[in-house]
């Protein structure tokens, strides 16, 4: 019995090592024709991509930040302002070009003012003009160019950038939340059963309203801000140099200057008399008419004895 169980167990392990073998030799021989494949495919695939590359267009590093600035600003909301200062021959004609601009531009002008002053080396007034003009941000730059290109030479200029995404997406999170608790407090109102229950619930959800018109009130201010920008222009007359040296501007100076100096004792006199008058009114002049008013009392008494004296 042992013996047989011994022979079937040998038998068993031929036919697994032919099996082995036969499975070996007909993996090499499949091997083969899977490795050309392999082959094959890679060298598709290189050839693809060379076809690929070769097709592309050349993309220069400019082009992409630009795609990527376009894309970033049209989904962003910045608040985008400037203050111009210019030096112009003519403040009130740059003054119509600029709202002419604006207007172009589907702008307006906020503020204007005009304001002379004048120079004591100058006898004609030198006029500046100040502006506010509100344009849609899309303008914003054709704008400044074309109010550059009025003066004669800029003196100053100013340019400022506020991204309000973040703030401007945090109260629209906020917003319908707080649209959501106020439905959440309607449906409670229509389940309170008792007046005490209904008034407190009124009492909160008027608490939530203020909030959400607090809220919207700064977003529509931050989507105003963003959608329209602001330039502060100021338009100057060009100043006179004026040639401080030479005997002549000496003489001239020094002649001012006596000139100021005689207005200012003139003036200084002038504010002691009117200092004075109150004094001179309600103590001066009482004292002085009581005095002359004894002095002639005394007079007429001393008189009077001597008539009374001499008639004796």
């Amino acid at each position: 019995m042992k013996f047989k169980a011994l022979l079937l167990g040998m038998a068993l392990l031929g036919f697994s090592g032919c099996g082995g073998a036969q499975s070996g030799a007909n993996l090499a021989r499949n091997s083969q024709p899977l490795a050309k494949a392999d082959e094959q495919t890679s060298l598709e695939k290189t050839e693809t991509r060379t076809t690929l590359t070769q097709n592309l267009q050349p993309v220069s590093l400019k082009d992409a930040d630009s795609a990527n600035a376009a894309s970033q600003a049209f989904a962003r909301k910045i608040i985008r302002n400037a203050n111009l200062s210019v030096e112009v021959a003519s403040p009130s004609e740059v003054q119509r070009k600029i709202v002419s601009i604006a207007e172009t531009h589907q702008g307006f002008v906020v503020t204007s003012e005009a304001i002379q002053r004048t120079d004591q080396d100058t006898s004609k007034p030198l006029t500046t003009v100040n502006l506010a003009v509100r344009v849609p941000a899309a303008q914003f730059n054709q704008t400044m160019e074309e109010i550059r290109a009025t003066g004669n030479r800029i003196i100053q200029e100013k340019v400022t950038g506020q991204d309000v995404t973040e703030e401007f997406m945090d109260l629209d999170a906020r917003i319908k939340n707080q649209k959501a608790l106020e439905v959440q407090f309607l449906e409670i109102m229509k389940r309170a059963g008792k007046v005490e229950d209904a008034l407190s619930v009124q009492s909160e959800l008027a608490e939530v309203r203020t909030e959400i018109e607090k809220l919207e009130g700064r977003r529509r201010f931050l989507e105003n801000q963003s959608t329209l920008s602001t330039i502060n222009v100021s338009l100057q007359s060009p100043t006179q140099i004026v040639n401080a040296t030479g005997f002549w501007y000496s003489i001239k100076l020094a002649f001012s200057d006596g000139v100021d100096a005689a207005s200012a004792i003139v003036l200084g006199l002038i504010r002691v008399i009117v200092g004075l008058l109150p004094i001179l009114v309600l103590f001066v002049l009482p004292i002085g008419l009581v005095t002359n008013f004894l002095v002639r009392r005394r007079r007429r008494l001393l008189r009077d004895e001597a008539d009374a004296t001499a008639a004796t």
